[in-house]
């Protein structure tokens, strides 16, 4: 299927420094006034499964992933739960640009504080999934947190966890105990991620299932914002995106039964497609991944919708 003509696959903007992950192109963009260097985040419509980016967009699906991001920092700020990056969502706050590069940000872009990034990827688990679940297959215990006996896949958890990983350059991330993460980025530093992000968990979580969704788990990022000169500073951030079905587990509340694999508004219907092809023997899960069918398309797009309307409605 050719990308359709409203998608957004990838940006090439006259910024400095881009960078492409695997749904994201990130840039900086120079302030004006001389201070430090700020950040552009913009969310594409490229979907990725197995590590590999699918050649066949979503369209639509960064703009839906930066309006739940930003709908949940307006939450967290409310509340004041902890500062954050986001300055801006507006493409006329982005110098240099013409109006067509302008018009491809609308909806999909948000202007950061720059950070320093805190290499750890702050892990919540409110239930048993993923590779939470395979690790107490295994051990009865997950990142060093000995649990109880008896759990199934999908099991609420007694209190949630906090699980932290390593940040990945490529492949995957790699789970370690909270022992290993003080002695990457400290323990007063970890002490404080670990409260910050489980406020956050309970606090989100709480308003998801308000809403008909159960928030399995999630992942955070912090930096430590700079200052004037460009140099980092104690103040703690959350940067990135935050409690968007591309960085959580979002499942609906009235479907919930532990014991098996839950329905998920994220992109399990992408990965359990290329599933079916990997068994097959049609794909080994190296790039280049195969092109999507539409039917796959839409529906991952309606779980996302979905996600959206019932957090915040329409």
């Amino acid at each position: 299927m050719p990308p359709s003509p409203a998608a957004v696959f990838e940006t090439d903007l006259p910024l400095p420094g881009r960078r492409r992950g695997k749904v994201r192109d990130i840039y900086r963009v120079p302030d004006e006034r001389g201070g430090p260097d700020r950040v552009l985040i913009v969310a594409s419509d490229r979907i990725s499964a197995f590590d590999v980016i699918l050649p066949t967009p979503i369209p639509g699906k960064g703009r839906m992933l930066t309006d739940i991001s930003t709908q949940w920092f307006n939450f967290i700020r409310e509340r004041k739960l902890v500062p954050d990056h986001l300055l801006s969502t507006d493409p006329a706050d982005i110098p240099g640009l013409n109006d067509e590069q302008r018009r491809q940000l609308e909806g999909r872009m948000m202007l950061g504080r720059a950070a320093r990034v805190i290499p750890i990827e702050c892990v919540v688990r409110g239930y048993l999934a993923g590779s939470g679940w395979k690790e107490y297959q295994k051990s009865r215990s997950v990142c060093g947190i000995g649990l109880p006996d008896g759990l199934q896949n999908a099991s609420q958890l007694p209190e949630p966890i906090f699980t932290p990983s390593t940040k990945a350059e490529v492949g995957h991330d790699e789970n370690i105990d909270f022992e290993q993460a003080g002695e990457i980025a400290g323990r007063d530093v970890m002490e404080r991620l670990r409260d910050l992000s489980l406020e956050i968990y309970r606090t989100g979580a709480a308003h998801a299932r308000a809403h008909g969704i159960i928030l399995a788990d999630t992942k955070f990022e912090f930096g430590y914002a700079l200052d004037a000169s460009g140099n980092p500073t104690d103040e703690i951030i959350l940067i990135d995106e935050v409690l968007t079905p591309d960085s959580s587990r979002f499942w609906p509340a009235d479907e919930y039964e532990p014991g098996r694999e839950q329905n998920s508004f994220d992109k399990q219907f992408v990965r359990n497609y290329l599933q079916e092809r990997v068994d097959r023997g049609e794909w080994n899960k190296m790039p280049p991944g195969p092109e999507l069918p539409e039917e796959i398309v839409r529906t991952t797009l309606s779980r996302y919708e979905e996600a959206r309307t019932r957090l915040f409605g329409a």
